[in-house]
């Protein structure tokens, strides 16, 4: 079986021979790791399996994840020193020192759907468990969508009082600027242990705690109260109103401290590139703003005003209780945050398309040496772009009511169209947009139409080559997604 160099497409084959199955075995080595599709049967019902990091998973109905996504798995931008990813990491991360914090930065990825989204209260209709939003190994298998599937396992440890973890996630999404189906996030969690803190006065001991956090000078806008019984409740069932005005305080004043941190070194960068003025900067400002996350309540997000524009960094909040009694430790009480590393990194070093995180363009990569000193990123050249657009009839099916052909539109999913997209184009599509939808008036048949703008980041495309990934592209909508081309 002849398998492509990049690894994107790999197909498993079944031979048939005097009515027995013969075994096949398809396997990829990426990055010293090898992956492994599996069909095996003699005279028995096949058995597809998948092989990950010498770890077989049986695959079924649900799996959807793509040799291409697996490909990722071994580069762990966060843990790669001069990475601007990594850089971004240890910025936050300093704000959180050990022994009270415990760092994770090497979890693997592949979790269960009860980890990644029971053990959080993710209802059991939430768009995020859909195959159309999440990568599936199988039914019950998933590679994690957010590092606080990780969550409910540290907090059973209960090695410290904090942790904070950074990790590679994967997502089905939109193909643009600012979205890619692999980043990086960062979370952490402070937890007080009611049986271990002074008269069982939590309350107390959190505002002690807080009396030791360093200050700041931030303009600090925070119009709300704490809590809001239909905004942003309390966990009135679990949580004293003391508890939670001091929790409250003790998050905001840790994240504060990081924003400072994060924003002070891009606006050194700015300056030091020579893309503001010193004398005509404004104070830097921040607000927090009300917010809903489905692992804690009351919940916020932290913005900041940077050039001219309030942009979100940050989501945080109380940890919900339930979360944590489902981690065996009922006792504890405490804040949680989160935040995606990439959109942070390309605030700090104006890095204006999250495609070049991953590029091994050593212009882009010596670009960049520690935290120490944090540098505003230098375009090394502006390729041109290449546009194409693609037309074409979503599936059809019969109507049971005698309509004829009615378009199948419940089953289809842009993020379908966006991996096809991104299977056949991978790094060299800048961005994917719907620029029309129409319906015919007499059969009810929905056209879409996508233009797609070809860039590479690196080099200039030929219009050959630009031209065989479109009629890739258009074939794979065809033969994956069932459209009709126009």
């Amino acid at each position: 079986m002849k398998l492509a160099a990049t690894g994107r497409a790999v197909r498993l084959a079944w031979v048939e021979r005097s009515g027995i199955e013969l075994r096949y075995k398809t396997r990829i080595w990426i990055g010293g790791s090898h992956y492994q599709r599996r069909h095996q049967s003699t005279n028995a019902p096949r058995t597809p399996s998948l092989e990950i990091d010498g770890k077989c998973y049986v695959t079924d109905d649900w799996t959807n994840v793509p040799s291409s996504i697996l490909s990722y798995l071994p580069h762990k931008l966060q843990l790669q020193p001069s990475h601007p990813v990594s850089i971004t990491r240890q910025v936050i991360e300093s704000n959180f020192p050990s022994p009270t914090y415990t760092h994770y930065n090497d979890l693997h990825p592949i979790v269960t759907v009860a980890e990644n989204f029971d053990s959080l209260g993710f209802p059991r209709d939430h768009p995020g468990r859909s195959r159309t939003d999440t990568y599936y190994i199988n039914k019950d298998t998933v590679l994690r969508t957010h590092t606080s599937a990780h969550e409910a396992e540290i907090f059973r440890r209960n090695k410290s009082e904090g942790f904070t973890i950074s990790a590679d996630v994967y997502r089905r999404d939109a193909i643009d600027r600012s979205h890619y189906p692999v980043f990086h996030q960062m979370e952490g969690a402070r937890m007080w242990d009611r049986r271990k803190v002074p008269g069982g006065d939590v309350a107390k001991a959190v505002r002690t705690d807080f009396e030791r956090l360093p200050k700041h000078s931030l303009s600090i806008e925070d119009p709300n109260p704490t809590t809001h019984a239909e905004r942003n409740p309390r966990q009135a069932e679990h949580h004293s109103p003391k508890e939670v005005e001091a929790i409250a305080a003790h998050l905001k004043r840790s994240l504060e401290g990081v924003v400072v941190e994060l924003f002070s070194r891009a606006r050194k960068a700015a300056i030091a590139a020579g893309h503001v003025d010193a004398n005509a900067l404004e104070p830097l400002r921040a607000r927090w703003t009300e917010a809903y996350f489905p692992f804690t309540s009351p919940s916020w997000e932290l913005e900041v005003f940077w050039q001219g524009d309030w942009l979100e960094v940050l989501g945080c909040g109380v940890t919900k209780q339930d979360v944590l009694i489902n981690a065996g430790v009922p006792d504890q009480i405490g804040w949680a945050f989160g935040v995606g590393l990439e959109r942070v990194a390309m605030l700090l070093f104006s890095i204006p398309d999250i495609r070049l995180f991953w590029s091994k363009d050593p212009r882009f990569l010596n670009q960049f040496s520690s935290k120490e000193n944090v540098n505003t990123f230098v375009p090394f050249s502006k390729y041109p772009e290449c546009y194409k657009d693609v037309s074409f009839w979503l599936r059809s099916s019969s109507s049971s009511t005698g309509g004829g052909m009615r378009s199948n539109a419940q089953d289809f999913h842009e993020n379908d169209v966006m991996e096809v997209v991104r299977e056949v184009g991978s790094d060299l599509v800048e961005d994917v947009r719907l620029v029309d939808n129409f319906q015919h008036p007499v059969s009810g048949r929905k056209s879409l139409c996508y233009r797609i703008n070809y860039r590479s980041l690196e080099r200039t495309l030929r219009n050959e080559e630009v031209n065989q990934l479109h009629d890739s592209v258009r074939k794979q909508l065809v033969e994956k997604l069932g459209a009709e081309l126009r």
